[in-house]
C-alpha cells in the first residue's frame, strides 16, 4: 500500500501515462522506475475503482488511496457459523474419519467459516469440558 505522497504522484503519473499518452505497461515500468506488474496493478485498481483521465480535481491523495487499497473487510464473528461440536465428535467415532476431513466439509459449507488451527483447538477444548 502506497503510504506517501511520492507515491500516489507516482500511481498518478503511471495512470496519466496509460491513459492520456497510450504507453504500454513496460514504457510506463521504465519511465517511473517500477515493475511492470506494478503498472498493471494499478491501472487494474483504477478501472476497478471507476477512474478515468483525467483524474477527478476534487479527488485527494487520500481519497485516490482510499479507492485504490481499500482496507480489507473483517470477517465478523456473527458472519461465521460455529459448528456442532457433538457432530463433530459423533462423526470422529466413524471408520476413516478425521477431523481434517471434518473441518474440509465445514468450510465447504460455510466458506467464512474458522481456520483449520481454530477448529481443532476449539473442538479440542469442547472435549475437555465434557462431562463424562
Amino acid at each position: 500500500m502506497p503510504a506517501n505522497r511520492l507515491s500516489m504522484r507516482k500511481i498518478k503519473e503511471v495512470l496519466r501515462l496509460k491513459w492520456a499518452h497510450h504507453l504500454s505497461d513496460r514504457k510506463i515500468a521504465q519511465s517511473c522506475h517500477i515493475s511492470r506488474p506494478a503498472v498493471a496493478s494499478y491501472v487494474e485498481r483504477a478501472t476497478l475503482a471507476g477512474l478515468s483521465w483525467p483524474l477527478p480535481d476534487h479527488l485527494t491523495d487520500a481519497a485516490l488511496e482510499q479507492l485504490l487499497f481499500p482496507a480489507p473487510r473483517k470477517a465478523v464473528e456473527r458472519d461465521r457459523v460455529l459448528p456442532d461440536w457433538l457432530i463433530v465428535h459423533q462423526s470422529l467415532q466413524q471408520k476413516n474419519v478425521t477431523l481434517f476431513l471434518l473441518w474440509q466439509e465445514y468450510r465447504e459449507r460455510h466458506p467464512a467459516g474458522y481456520q483449520y488451527s481454530w477448529f481443532c483447538e476449539q473442538y479440542r477444548h469442547w472435549l475437555g469440558r465434557r462431562d463424562l
